[in-house]
């Protein structure tokens, strides 16, 4: 094994993750999915760590890694909802934004040309702050802590910076599309 593919592999193991952590789930053993959630947390900043400090970037761990995180949180979000744990209009939100982000990507990329995605900050946060209320949500159901006031609070400002970060997301893709549409004029 080649060392340079150790990121990409830990972003694979993440991928296969998501089945375990949303059977879990559905099946209402709490505890062991938030140590799988924890795992696939602590995976995703190992894996950019080593990526970042030896320089093992590659064009397939730039797909993989976003490709791990969204696949794992679009189907815990999904299955909180189904099971219950947050609101359905809540996991439509994040979901949606999601499908927003891919969906402006492709078609930027089909007029335009390749798509270079850079979370922005308030992204970042939103990803915080659902990995947050996520591990608030199920610790919440496995243990009674940390409590319903610590869900609704993380719930509102997922909501709130979901909202921000996919108008921010709208608002530079669209920019980017009016400057390339009036460079080719």
């Amino acid at each position: 094994m080649i060392a340079k593919h150790i990121p990409n592999m830990i972003c694979i193991f993440r991928i296969l993750l998501v089945g375990p952590v949303v059977w879990l789930l559905w099946h209402g053993n709490f505890a062991t999915t938030l140590w799988l959630f924890f795992i696939a947390g602590f995976s995703d900043g190992l894996d950019g760590y080593l990526a970042r400090r030896f320089g093992w970037r590659s064009r397939l761990g730039g797909i993989l890694d976003p490709l791990a995180d969204k696949s794992l949180m679009v189907s815990v979000f999904i299955t909180l909802a189904l099971i219950d744990l947050i609101p359905v209009w809540l996991a439509v939100l994040v979901v949606g934004r999601d499908l927003a982000i891919v969906s402006g990507g492709l078609v930027y990329n089909w007029l335009f040309g390749a798509v270079q995605l850079q979370p922005t900050n308030v992204s970042k946060l939103n990803t915080f702050l659902q990995l947050v209320l996520v591990l608030v949500v199920v610790a919440g159901a496995a243990y009674g802590w940390p409590g319903e006031p610590w869900v609704i609070a993380f719930g509102a400002s997922v909501m709130v910076t979901t909202i921000i970060s996919g108008a921010d997301y709208v608002w530079q893709w669209s920019r980017k599309a009016y400057l390339s549409g009036a460079d080719a004029t």
